[in-house]
C-alpha cells in the first residue's frame, strides 16, 4: 500500500496557506484528491493542480481508481489524501485502503447540515459515516491547521 501520511476531509480540497501548512507538517510530496465530480472537470482539475504548493505532485481520481492507486506498492512518495466528504473515505476504507487517522478540516454549512463542532457542519448521513469510520478503527479528529489542538470527533457524534 502507498505511504499515506495524512488524510483530510475539506470541502475546499486544496487551498492556500492551510494546505501549505499540512504539506510542511507532514513532509508530503504528493496530494491525491478523490472526487468523482472534480475528476470529470478539466477546469477544476487545473485549478486544483495549480493551487498546490510548489514541487507537490497532484493526482485526481474517482473513488474506484483511487482505491486501485492507493493499494499499489509504496514508492518513495509521501501522500496526502483529500476528499470533500466522509462518504468517500468510508468507501475507500471499505475498498481495502488502510486509513489510520482522519483529519476533518472543513465542512461548511448547507441546508442539509447541522453544526458538529465550531465551523464543521454535517448531514445525518455524514454523521453516520463518521461513526462507521471510527468503528472501523480510524482515529478521526478536527484540526484545521497543525498549530491548533486536535479535537477527537467521537464526543460530537
Amino acid at each position: 500500500m502507498r505511504n499515506i501520511v495524512f488524510t483530510r476531509i475539506d470541502d475546499r480540497l486544496i487551498h492556500g496557506q492551510v494546505m501549505t501548512a499540512w504539506v510542511h507538517e507532514t513532509k508530503a510530496n504528493e496530494i491525491v484528491i478523490i472526487d468523482n465530480e472534480v475528476v470529470k472537470d478539466d477546469f477544476l482539475k487545473m485549478i486544483m493542480t495549480s493551487s498546490a504548493p510548489a514541487g507537490i505532485k497532484v493526482l485526481i481520481f474517482g473513488e474506484e481508481d483511487a482505491i486501485s492507486y492507493l493499494k499499489e506498492d509504496a514508492d518513495s512518495n509521501k501522500l496526502i489524501v483529500l476528499s470533500k466528504t466522509p462518504n468517500v473515505i468510508l468507501d475507500i476504507i471499505d475498498g481495502g485502503v488502510s486509513i489510520d487517522k482522519l483529519n476533518v478540516g472543513g465542512m461548511g454549512a448547507r441546508k442539509d447540515r447541522t453544526q458538529l463542532y465550531r465551523n464543521i457542519s454535517v448531514s445525518d448521513e455524514e454523521r453516520k459515516c463518521f461513526r462507521e469510520i471510527v468503528e472501523k478503527g480510524t482515529d478521526v479528529f478536527v484540526q484545521v491547521i497543525p498549530e491548533e489542538k486536535r479535537v477527537d470527533i467521537k464526543q460530537y457524534l
